[in-house]
């Protein structure tokens, strides 16, 4: 089992804002929507171009090549031309500090 691993103090990412960073070598979209995070691999899995840059819909973010839309909170799709999801990652918030953990291989 990967270890949680601290990303940013939980005062560091206001609201409907996202920040990039590196678990285990892999780049992650770390998001805040209302109060809540969550964490997705930062990869279309249409074309694999990174999507953290994206336009931010509710739960939803807009993919900035293609215009496919996933659920921020499942990595569903929710529109194509993307047909499969982005892996989402566990996150927590402990001692005020945002804790993500890569369990692909768990």
């Amino acid at each position: 089992m990967s270890d949680w691993i601290d990303v940013i103090p939980e005062t560091a990412l206001a609201e409907g804002e996202n920040v990039v960073v590196d678990i285990d070598g892999t780049d992650v979209a770390l998001f805040n929507i209302k109060g809540h995070f969550y964490a997705i691999e930062d990869i279309c899995s249409h074309d694999g171009a990174e999507i953290a840059s994206g336009q931010i819909e509710g739960d939803q973010i807009i993919c900035p090549r293609h215009g496919a839309r996933f659920c921020i909170k499942t990595g569903y799709v929710k529109s194509p031309p993307a047909y499969e999801a982005i892996n989402c990652f566990p996150v927590r918030v402990e001692n005020n500090i945002v804790q993500v953990r890569d369990d692909r291989w768990d």
